[in-house]
């Protein structure tokens, strides 16, 4: 089946949110005809109805609800990808580059602000400036992607390193139990680490930080492997929106929940006995030496703002 595109998306949210074909597509300077295909198009991909059309304009079904929410919550993540992106950039004046590839908490959550604090040091240190290229993947592809010299520098949320390549922690990052404010898990105060290994959860696919870290707590602490997920999915933002429709509930990273959780769409909990943590660890090639200056201040400036570490 094939999946919906940005387009998809930025039409139909455009349509639901004025009430009208007409004015979305005013709003996106494009013909009426343009939007009423993607947004049928859209529905023919997903298999559902989305709106309810009438001569007074269209309103969204149940299903199309539900589809605004996380459209704009993937419209959202795409245009703070643009903004990333040309900040990683920079402009062609820049007199040196290097290339970074990042897990998606660390690039969604804190590779930004890094690179921000690495713009304006050297900015302030009247240093040259820096091009950043940057590349998102699960850790094991971010290992990958260091080894054969794709990218110079990598930052990965798994809890082993691999031996052959330098590696410095520049955080540490706590997990969480997330669940639908409905599901019998809300109200309490917190999940045994063995229950959750009984539990079928929403799980990232294998390769990620997220799922190595919680299972090697399962088979380290409680002597056993964890259940087969109940739904694996590719993304944070995949999880959290199964987390808020109910499906199940997963283990995450409170850096990818805590606006989820503020606006009453899921419910923390604390693992116990024991915090399940995982580090933020930097890798590359040989040694720090082997770095370019740009990529050794970045570790650094890294170290220096972890992030998730006070939560």
């Amino acid at each position: 089946m094939s999946s919906p595109t940005l387009v998809d998306l930025r039409y139909f949210e455009a349509s639901v949110r004025t009430g009208s074909i007409s004015r979305a597509a005013r709003e996106l300077r494009v013909t009426q005809q343009a939007v009423s295909y993607r947004v049928r198009g859209l529905e023919r991909i997903l298999g559902l109805d989305l709106v309810t059309r009438s001569p007074f304009g269209i309103t969204p079904t149940e299903a199309g609800e539900a589809l605004l929410e996380a459209s704009q919550e993937v419209l959202g993540a795409a245009e703070r990808l643009d903004v990333l992106a040309a900040a990683l950039r920079g402009t062609a004046a820049e007199a040196s580059s290097f290339s970074v590839a990042a897990s998606q908490t660390i690039a969604s959550h804190l590779l930004p602000g890094w690179v921000m604090a690495l713009r304006n040091s050297r900015q302030q240190r009247g240093a040259a400036s820096v091009a950043v290229g940057l590349r998102t993947a699960n850790s094991e592809e971010v290992i990958g992607l260091v080894r054969d010299g794709t990218v110079d520098l990598g930052f990965i949320e798994q809890p082993d390193v691999p031996r052959d390549l330098g590696s410095a922690i520049v955080g540490e990052d706590h997990m969480l139990v997330a669940v639908h404010p409905d599901h019998p898990w809300a109200s309490r105060d917190g999940i045994p680490l063995d229950e959750l290994a009984r539990e079928a959860l929403v799980s990232r696919e294998r390769g990620s930080g997220t799922r190595a870290t919680f299972e090697s707590a399962v088979l380290r602490e409680v002597g056993t492997v964890a259940a087969e997920p109940a739904l694996v999915l590719a993304t944070e933002a995949a999880v959290r929106s199964a987390v808020a429709t109910g499906v199940a509930p997963a283990v995450v990273s409170w850096l990818t929940v805590h606006d989820d959780v503020r606006l009453h769409r899921m419910v923390t909990l604390p693992i116990t006995p024991d915090a399940v943590s995982r580090p933020f660890t930097a890798i590359w090639r040989g040694s720090s030496r082997d770095l370019r200056q740009g990529a050794r201040e970045l570790v650094s400036i890294a170290a220096a703002h972890p992030g998730a570490a006070g939560h």
